[in-house]
Formats: structure tokens, C-alpha cells, sequence
């Protein structure tokens, strides 16, 4: 898993790939942080190549959107699978994020 975070157009967009299970959103803790330095643009979680995620990897998830609501940012999320979209269905997070 990893967070490929990249700065442009006034705000942040990062490409989340793999599988965030646990032990990776503990690991992507640390790599979320210029998102959370940040947290006052748009940042766009990209989850084009993200191919499974844990209620760890939601919880990442609601972090970033904390910070960023605590700042005056917003949280994007874009082109997720259907497996994950049910999972974002199942959870509510659609009444939580934007998602395109």
C-alpha cells in the first residue's frame, strides 16, 4: 500500500494503490502527513489503484477529513471500485466525503 502525495493546482491529490488492512494504515499514518499539513486545501484521495480497504484504512480516511474540516479544507474521493463503494455504502461514508 501506499500514498503517493502530490502538490499542485492549490491543493494536494494523493493516489492511494494496494491493499490499506491494518498494518498498512498503520504504516501510511506517518505518509499522511503532509496531507494533514495541508489540510487547509483540497486534497483529493485518488483511490483509482486502491484495491481493498479495512476499517483501519476508514479510519485513515476520517482523519485526513477531521484535519481537514478542523482547517477549512475539503476531502475529495475519486474513482472508486465497486468493491469498495459497497463498503462506503455499508459504512455511510458517502454522507461523509464527496465522492466523484
Amino acid at each position: 500500500m501506499t500514498f503517493d502525495i502530490k502538490e499542485g493546482n492549490g491543493g494536494m491529490t494523493a493516489i492511494v494503490s494496494g491493499r490499506l488492512d491494518t498494518p498498512a494504515a498503520v504504516k501510511a499514518q506517518k505518509e499522511i502527513t503532509p496531507l494533514l499539513e495541508n489540510a487547509d486545501k483540497e486534497i483529493t484521495l485518488d483511490c483509482t489503484p486502491l484495491e481493498y480497504i479495512s476499517s483501519s484504512g476508514l479510519r485513515l480516511f476520517l482523519t485526513i477529513r477531521k484535519e481537514a474540516s478542523a482547517k477549512g479544507g475539503k476531502v475529495i474521493i475519486t474513482n472508486i471500485n465497486d468493491e469498495i463503494r459497497k463498503v462506503f455504502t455499508m459504512t455511510g461514508f458517502f454522507n461523509l466525503f464527496e465522492i466523484r
